[in-house]
């Protein structure tokens, strides 16, 4: 009798990779590394203020755009000639940064364009509104002195360490 073969589970990242590639490329990113990357593309700066949302590219079929080097008009000939024309990176920008970022959109093309290694954006079209990513803003610290207080009551508790994240604990639930 054949005993059927023990299953695995599958990486997480193995399952979503199918799922969230789908989702940016409906969106025109040529790459999915294009928004979990952003910070470092284009810098700590401007992405504390801006998010991307999609790529547009240009309609039309693709076998319809010029070639490399042959001027104007429909030129038909071999795939390996085509080029595909730069598309509009669309950035959602929080309003009070809205400026400075529409004055950084040649730098921002700039380094898009170096990190895909190829001339994929053109232009950049902003859409004011709240970044969707939360603040990081830090967590505040417990007083010592009124956990050292906390922990004075806790005699009970026989183990140091827990008597002392309990004081911790509740110093930061009193201060809150």
């Amino acid at each position: 009798m054949n005993k059927p073969s023990r299953s695995f589970a599958k990486p997480l990242r193995d399952l979503l990779g199918k799922v969230v590639g789908e989702t940016f490329t409906r969106q025109g990113f040529a790459s999915a590394e294009l928004v979990t990357r952003w910070t470092e593309i284009v810098g700590a700066e401007i992405s504390a203020h801006s998010e991307p949302i999609k790529v547009q590219w240009p309609r039309g079929p693709a076998d319809s755009f010029p070639a490399r080097g042959s001027g104007t008009g429909t030129v038909r000939g071999s795939a390996a000639g085509w080029e595909r024309p730069p598309g509009v990176l669309v950035l959602r920008v929080e309003g009070p940064a809205a400026i400075e970022i529409q004055h950084l959109a040649g730098v921002i093309c700039e380094r898009v364009n170096r990190f895909l290694g190829w001339r994929a954006v053109e232009r950049v079209a902003l859409r004011q509104a709240p970044l969707r990513r939360p603040s990081r803003t830090p967590a505040k610290r417990a007083d010592a002195a009124a956990a050292a207080r906390i922990a004075e009551g806790l005699s009970d508790v026989v183990d140091d360490d827990l008597k002392q994240a309990l004081a911790r604990l509740g110093a930061a639930v009193r201060r809150s």
